[in-house]
């Protein structure tokens, strides 16, 4: 394949992985990050964005170290995975994210997405 189509077909994979990522995440929290967000909810916007920043890391880190298209998406489902399960643990182990998210708590949301960006990054680590 030339390197123009293989460089599309590998974009547009990544990019359609962050979206199906921002749909999947957003169902499975307890509370609506984008209403949340619309509402001005600094709190829904700093736990989501370490979701997907955290997610990104690890979709860079597959791009980078998998040989073919193939291997590139099963390591991005599994990532997607890894991240989600990881969200959930975290939220559980916390066992107040919902109130404290829906409070506008930036601390929290905070810690949430700093959570998520340090589990992307152990995870695209793990990639390498």
């Amino acid at each position: 394949m030339p390197a123009i189509l293989n460089y599309l077909l590998h974009l547009a994979t990544a990019v359609a992985m962050v979206m199906a990522f921002f749909v999947i995440y957003t169902r499975l929290t307890p509370f609506n990050e984008v209403a949340l967000i619309r509402g001005g909810n600094h709190a829904a916007a700093l736990s989501l964005g370490g979701a997907l920043i955290g997610f990104a890391l690890t979709i860079t880190s597959a791009l980078l170290h998998t040989r073919d298209y193939y291997q590139f998406l099963e390591w991005a489902a599994g990532a997607m995975l890894v991240q989600v399960l990881a969200f959930n643990i975290a939220t559980r182990l916390l066992k107040m994210s919902k109130d404290q998210i829906e409070a506008d708590n930036s601390a929290f949301g905070g810690l949430l997405g700093a959570i998520s960006v340090s589990i992307g990054l152990v995870n695209a680590g793990a990639l390498s």
